[in-house]
């Protein structure tokens, strides 16, 4: 069984990989994006989805992550793979930092101060001359698409592998009994602090680099777009509609409202703008585990599974 799992994976990779090569410009530059945003919600993956901690700062490990990127290219004159290491050291550092004190919140204190520290650093960068200041910085152009999706897809599978291992180990098990109840695991043995903030500086690893390709894609950054906090909402309704504390939920939620949000843009742009809040909605209400989840239940407990959860949230 393992063995079949692990040759479809191998199947679905080489397959995605191949895009570049019979997609258009128009599908590999939306295979980009989409990829980035299945990273993104990887990323959010480990802390919201295993650990229990729901993070909105993760943009801010995003931007730090493009700002190392332009930052070694523009100013140090560096090249693109220094920048990228530039801005993951600079993210886990940040992490490691902002951890101690953060994660030593809870619920939607905890979510509160993350939100707040987006915000905090665009503020920071916009007055930084290095950074451009509000300007911003303009990197080197490099038109080659095909390069940044193998890049992003090479990204995701790392974080998904990376979950998966988080899934299957001991550190894994120890985030979850965190999840389920943090007085408890700490009197079974596991030390809470050390490993909320290894999982918050894993997870920043994941948004940095992804920050760091991004920027080098679209040439521009300011601190607005680096630190955009819509960015961070998009990646937890895409992590909770997969199904968070699953190793593919994410993905499969990013790719799946990627394509629909892609398309009703192509269309009706003002349903579009109304999406995201819309599937957050039916998400928390119908099938608060996910799509990874939903399969399982509905054979179980057939349409009554979206009435119990109705009823839970007493509607």
């Amino acid at each position: 069984m393992k063995i079949i799992s692990f040759a479809a994976a191998i199947a679905v990779v080489a397959a995605l990989a191949s895009l570049p090569w019979w997609g258009g410009d128009v599908l590999v530059q939306f295979g980009i994006s989409a990829l980035l945003l299945a990273v993104l919600a990887q990323s959010w993956n480990i802390l919201g989805g295993y650990t229990g901690y729901a993070s909105f700062g993760q943009s801010t490990f995003y931007g730090l992550g493009a700002y190392g990127v332009a930052i070694a290219m523009v100013q140090w004159h560096l090249p693109f793979a220094a920048g990228m290491a530039f801005g993951a050291v600079v993210a886990v550092a940040a992490a490691l930092a902002l951890g101690l004190p953060v994660l030593r919140l809870r619920g939607h204190y905890f979510a509160i101060a993350t939100l707040g520290l987006a915000q905090v650093m665009s503020a920071i960068f916009a007055n930084l001359p290095i950074a451009g200041t509000n300007i911003g910085l303009v990197l080197p152009l490099l038109n080659n698409n095909t390069l940044f999706y193998e890049l992003s897809l090479a990204l995701l599978a790392a974080a998904t592998a990376t979950v998966w291992w988080i899934s299957r180990s001991r550190f894994g098990f120890g985030l979850i009994a965190i999840r389920e109840n943090e007085e408890a695991a700490a009197v079974m043995g596991v030390h809470t602090t050390l490993y909320k903030v290894l999982a918050f500086a894993l997870a920043a690893v994941f948004a940095a680099l992804a920050g760091g390709i991004h920027a080098y894609w679209i040439t521009f950054l300011d601190p607005n777009g680096a630190f955009d906090i819509g960015l961070n909402v998009k990646m937890i309704i895409m992590a909770v509609f997969g199904g968070p504390g699953t190793v593919l939920g994410p993905v499969v939620g990013a790719f799946l409202l990627s394509a629909i949000s892609e398309v009703l843009a192509a269309k009706v742009t003002t349903i579009a703008a109304m999406f995201f809040g819309v599937v957050i909605v039916l998400a928390v209400v119908l099938m608060p585990r996910g799509l990874a989840d939903l399969r399982h239940r509905l054979r179980r407990l057939g349409l009554g599974y979206f009435a119990d959860n109705i009823r839970r949230n007493r509607l």
